[in-house]
């Protein structure tokens, strides 16, 4: 099948969460089952940044509202995107989207990911993926146009839903299939007041899809919204997220919607690619060890402490929380317990950031015991396997998961996880 991935993030050069790393080990397996995969991406400065080589397609694209849409005016709205065509080393294909500003800027510019927001600004949100959705559609276009139309369009998240209700608006798009899977569907590309009206012009729509049967959404526009009511398939990242967003009390308001699709959302659980994640194979590691001979994991975990300058005690319990440092994460309630926990002789490693008050709450408590802990805030991807591979056990007290990588992860390099009773967790 030709498939196109249309996503908001990639690891590794753009990843905020773990939707970056569901979706390279997905288009590099659909790659190897013998799929044609393209990726379709904003030109964020974090993707050249990493080296991938880009070239650029010598005539822009050009963007026209669908003929039968008055379009009001608001705000600037470009009118040419950039192509750049790109391989991963994988094998799957690129197609990276820009565009410029009234002031000749990249929309996209700026955003690096040393934040969680960093790309997912609500100043700048709505023009940056309204944009993108509908370049990615003028895409689907033009392939339909050359007889290699798309057999399958595969969105993630709310950044590349509207390019499930855009696609319904053009006949020659019936043929290519549409999948929208709700990564966390708590994030929802909400734009109220003036900027659902910016979000509308730079969608290309007029104010008529303003009403509550299709984009308006308790007095905002909604992009997740829109890609729920026209995609052909909703997944979700496990089978329990799946019946959790069709609750009224779990479902981020979104469970009415949801729940009036002919065919509910399939829970799919994320999967582990273990070419990547493999402590039998993985270059980071000090020494290398699998289930069947663990005995190196323990030079992993003294590796570990002395790169952090905590005291080395082989037999010291460590334990390791691992990700974004938000509320969803329950990161506030670790911090709240962490004096009751290290009462307890053990070493405590807490990786991640995002929220700046959880970030020096967490920091506060562990700088208490110098010698058995340690916040780290920002964390490569290569310090990420060196903890696995040191960890005993792995702390995750999400109030929500809709699957979560972390513990699979963990799993995989010896670890076991403390996890709450939800969502991905549970299955």
């Amino acid at each position: 099948m030709e498939i196109l991935f249309v996503t908001s993030e990639l690891a590794p050069p753009v990843k905020v969460g773990g939707l970056g790393d569901a979706v390279f080990g997905l288009s590099r397996t659909l790659k190897n089952l013998g799929h044609k995969v393209t990726i379709a991406l904003p030109r964020f400065e974090a993707v050249e940044e990493s080296g991938i080589l880009l070239a650029r397609r010598l005539t822009p694209m050009r963007l026209t509202p669908h003929p039968g849409e008055a379009v009001p005016s608001h705000g600037f709205v470009p009118s040419e995107v950039t192509l750049f065509d790109g391989r991963l080393g994988s094998g799957v294909d690129m197609v990276v989207f820009d565009a410029a500003d009234a002031k000749g800027r990249s929309i996209y510019a700026g955003t690096g990911t040393s934040a969680v927001t960093s790309i997912y600004d609500d100043k700048h949100a709505a023009l940056r993926y309204a944009v993108f959705c509908r370049a990615v559609v003028e895409l689907c276009k033009r392939q339909a146009a050359s007889g290699q139309a798309y057999d399958v369009v595969h969105l993630h998240d709310w950044p590349a839903a509207m390019v499930a209700y855009l696609m319904r608006l053009y006949p020659e798009l019936e043929v290519t299939r549409t999948v929208l899977t709700l990564h966390n569907a708590a994030h929802q590309g909400q734009f109220e007041g003036e900027a659902a009206r910016e979000a509308l012009s730079a969608l290309g729509l007029s104010e008529a899809h303003f009403v509550p049967s299709r984009l308006e959404f308790y007095g905002g526009v909604s992009f997740l919204k829109g890609g729920i009511l026209e995609a052909d398939a909703i997944t979700t990242v496990s089978e329990t997220y799946s019946r959790e967003i069709l609750a009224p009390e779990t479902g981020n308001r979104l469970d009415g919607v949801l729940r009036s699709r002919a065919n509910p959302p399939t829970g799919i659980v994320n999967g582990v690619d273990y070419s990547v994640w493999n402590p039998a194979t993985d270059s980071t590691l000090v020494a290398r060890y699998d289930a069947d001979d663990p005995s190196n994991k323990g030079r992993s975990k003294s590796a570990l402490f002395s790169e952090l300058g905590l005291e080395i005690d082989p037999e010291r319990p460590l334990f390791v929380s691992l990700g974004r440092v938000v509320p969803q994460k329950g990161m506030d309630v670790l911090a709240a317990s962490l004096p009751k926990i290290m009462k307890n002789d053990i070493a405590f490693v807490v990786a991640g950031s995002g929220d700046a008050a959880l970030e020096a709450a967490l920091k506060t408590q562990l700088e208490r015991y110098p010698e058995r802990a340690r916040f780290l805030g920002r964390v490569t991807e290569a310090l990420s396997h060196k903890l696995l591979a040191a960890a005993d056990f792995v702390v995750l007290p999400s109030r929500f998961e809709p699957c979560g990588l972390v513990q699979l992860h963990a799993q995989r390099y010896g670890a076991l996880p403390i996890v709450s009773r939800t969502g991905g967790f549970v299955d």
